[in-house]
């Protein structure tokens, strides 16, 4: 996981992973954060999850994936782009 923060406006804890591609030639960034990929940052998250030792927190996997092109930076965020299988504890 790259960057881990809190969206104010619904309260949770946000982890990011951020993709980035000078090309989509073979997949889109996005496509590139697969089962295994999502399972080790599930990981990452559930050590934090736990250091909080708060199991009522909200929380979300967002993806930015980003292709960088001659005209600049295209960025998508996908909110909500995986979850974790309850119960994660």
């Amino acid at each position: 996981m790259d960057i881990v923060c809190r969206d104010r406006t619904c309260d949770s804890l946000v982890f990011v992973e951020v993709k980035t591609r000078r090309n989509t030639d073979y997949g889109t960034p996005a496509e590139s954060v697969g089962l295994e990929k999502q399972k080790l940052i599930a990981r990452g998250a559930i050590a934090w999850l736990r250091m909080l030792d708060n199991p009522e927190i909200n929380y979300r996997f967002d993806i930015v994936a980003i292709v960088v092109t001659e005209d600049g930076p295209e960025i998508e965020i996908i909110k909500d782009a995986f979850a974790l299988p309850a119960p994660y504890f």
